[in-house]
């Protein structure tokens, strides 16, 4: 695995998003935090939104940006839709795992800023887990 491929994915500098999100259920994704502007739901379907939209610039599905995509969409308002976006989640993260293998200089530059954006928000759902005392021991190797 390479350095961008483990920035993807976390489990080295960071914990992985499948730790993080162990045991999470609607009723705690969608319960608020003192002083948290956004639930954990609003914050995943934030991260949802933005990889696919990433994903889709460095496969070449798509040659730029959507215009106006909502980048703070509705959360999820139930369990098979949480379901559904956690699941996107996770296969966005192996498909953006299997194209940082092996980059074009575009695929780089956009899974580059895809990590880094990741990271700041991942560390955000850590800390509301925890806020809310739920965060899951790390898994062990």
């Amino acid at each position: 695995m390479n350095v961008l491929q483990y920035a993807l994915a976390g489990g080295a500098a960071f914990r992985s998003p499948g730790d993080l999100l162990g045991g999470l259920t609607l009723a705690e994704a969608t319960r608020a935090a003192p002083g948290v502007p956004y639930t954990l739901a609003e914050l995943l379907a934030h991260l949802q939104v933005t990889q696919r939209a990433s994903l889709d610039l460095a496969s070449g599905r798509a040659d730029r940006w959507p215009d106006g995509l909502d980048v703070w969409p509705g959360a999820p308002a139930s369990d098979a839709e949480l379901g559904a976006l956690l699941t996107d989640l996770q296969t966005g993260l192996a498909e953006a795992q299997a194209l940082a293998a092996d980059p074009s200089s575009r695929a780089r530059d956009v899974l580059t800023d895809l990590a880094a954006h990741s990271a700041y928000h991942w560390g955000q759902v850590a800390l509301i887990r925890r806020l809310h005392g739920t965060l899951p021991a790390p898994e062990r190797a």
